[in-house]
């Protein structure tokens, strides 16, 4: 009975070795995607961006006029500037530095608003393309989807084509409050360096 019993108990082992080997050697099913690349050529990002462009034009054109009257008026008083009184010179001189001063808060404002819509607008962007990564991902059948600090991969995994073609179906503009899809959870992309 007791070889019996180790027989069975060595059939046993047998095939949970077996089965352990089998799920081992299960494929797993990985892809790479560029996330640098998809932030670049979506078609949303590129909506996105022009919307910003035309937000801040009208301010870009003033804050161009004033420039050209600043150096319109330099240029005056570096041609009249000998022959004017005294008073009426010293006068021209503290308004073109009153003007300077203002043209360059102005345009300090600018950059800083600018700057400030173009991170919530790419941060928007971001958490849109990695719930679109989630959702291409699970509709696929991918176990494993990386993005960051990747060094090294093979054409086959690189799904960041294949993910692209999935966002020029979508919309081109994001709604006001890009609610990621559902799936699983990863985590949130570093925003790229501002140019």
């Amino acid at each position: 009975m007791s070889n019996y019993l180790r027989g069975l108990a060595s059939l046993v082992l047998l095939v949970c070795g077996f089965v352990g080997t089998q799920a081992a050697h299960a494929e797993i099913k990985i892809g790479v995607v560029n996330f640098q690349r998809l932030l670049e050529e979506a078609p949303q990002t590129k909506s996105a961006m022009q919307d910003l462009e035309n937000e801040f034009a009208p301010r870009r054109r003033e804050l161009v006029t004033m420039q050209n009257d600043l150096k319109a008026r330099e240029d005056k008083m570096q041609k009249e500037g000998a022959v004017m009184a005294e008073a009426d010179r010293q006068k021209a001189e503290k308004t073109a530095r009153d003007e300077q001063r203002e043209f360059s808060r102005k345009a300090g404002e600018f950059q800083d608003d600018v700057s400030t819509r173009r991170n919530e607008e790419l941060a928007k962007i971001q958490r849109f393309l990695v719930g679109e990564i989630q959702t291409y991902s699970v509709s696929q059948g991918f176990d494993l989807v990386v993005g960051e600090s990747v060094i090294y991969v093979k054409p086959a995994f690189d799904i960041t084509a294949q993910v692209l073609e999935v966002l020029k179906t979508k919309p081109a503009k994001l709604p006001a409050a890009a609610a990621p899809a559902t799936g699983a959870t990863a985590p949130a992309p570093k925003p790229p360096a501002s140019k």
